[in-house]
C-alpha cells in the first residue's frame, strides 16, 4: 500500500482501481516464482508502450505546430528511448517499488534499463486502463513537465560525469574516483558495481547495465546530494 501511494505521488494520478497499479508494478519473474496464474505487467506494458507515443506525439504535435514530421520524430525518439524512460523512471523512485522475483533482483533487474523503462510504460498504460486517454494525457504531462523541449534545436546537457568534475573541481580542487568493484552475469546481462569516491570522504556504491551507465548514476547521486544538479544528461 504504502508503494502505492509513493508511486500516485509521483505520476499525480490516483488510480480508482489500485489493483490495475499492483499489477503494472509486478515482473514476470515475481509472477512466475509466486505461482503461474498471477498477474503481471506485460499486457500492460504493451499498451502503456502505445499510449505514451501517443501522448508524447500530441504534446510535440500542440509545442510545436510548425514543425516537420522528421523533426517530431527525432524529438519523441529522445523522449522515449530505453535510457530516457529508464531514467524518468529512476527518477520517480519506481524502481524501489516493483515486484521482482529473487532470481531477476540477484541479477540486478530494478536497476536495468529495460527493465525500468518497460515498468514506466505498464504504469502508463494502468492509468489508460484506470481512467482513460484524458487521464493518460495528464499524467505523461505531469512526469515529462521537466522534460518538454523548448525549441525544435537539441543542446545536449552536460552529463552528470562532466558536471560533477566541475563541481569538485570548484568545491574541491579535486575530482571524484570512480572504482569498479564488482561485475557479475552473464555477458548478455551483466551487472556492473561502482564506487564513487569524493574528494570529501563522501561515496557513493551504484549498479548497472554498463560500467558507463553505472558510473552515470553514481554522479548523478553524488549531485544531488551536493545540491548541485542542475541539468539533466542527455539519453545515451
Amino acid at each position: 500500500m504504502k508503494e502505492e501511494k509513493t508511486i500516485e505521488a509521483a505520476f499525480g494520478y490516483v488510480f480508482h482501481r489500485p489493483e490495475l497499479l499492483r499489477t503494472a508494478i509486478t515482473h514476470s519473474s515475481w509472477a512466475n516464482e509466486n505461482g503461474g496464474g498471477a498477474s503481471h505487467n506485460e499486457r500492460q506494458e504493451f499498451l502503456g508502450d502505445a499510449v505514451l507515443e501517443l501522448c508524447v506525439s500530441w504534446k510535440l504535435f500542440s509545442l510545436f505546430p510548425q514543425a516537420r514530421e522528421g523533426d517530431l520524430t527525432r524529438l519523441r525518439s529522445r523522449l522515449v528511448s530505453t535510457t530516457a524512460l529508464a531514467e524518468l523512471a529512476h527518477e520517480l523512485g519506481l524502481q524501489h517499488s516493483l515486484n521482482l522475483g529473487k532470481g531477476e533482483e540477484n541479477q540486478g533487474g530494478r536497476h536495468r534499463d529495460t527493465l525500468l523503462s518497460d515498468a514506466l510504460e505498464a504504469v502508463l498504460g494502468a492509468v489508460f486502463e484506470d481512467g482513460g486517454y484524458d487521464a493518460a494525457r495528464r499524467t505523461v504531462d505531469h512526469i515529462f513537465r521537466h522534460r518538454w523541449p523548448e525549441t525544435l534545436e537539441y543542446t545536449p546537457n552536460k552529463d552528470f560525469k562532466t558536471q560533477l568534475q566541475e563541481v569538485t573541481q570548484r568545491m574541491y580542487k579535486n575530482r571524484p574516483v570512480y572504482v569498479l568493484v564488482d561485475s557479475h552475469g552473464p555477458e548478455h546481462a551483466k551487472e556492473f558495481v561502482v564506487r564513487l569516491n569524493l574528494p570529501n570522504g563522501q561515496s557513493f556504491t551504484t549498479r548497472g547495465a554498463s560500467l558507463k551507465r553505472a558510473e552515470q548514476d553514481a554522479a548523478r547521486r553524488a549531485l544531488e546530494a551536493c545540491g548541485a544538479l542542475e541539468n539533466r544528461s542527455p539519453a545515451e
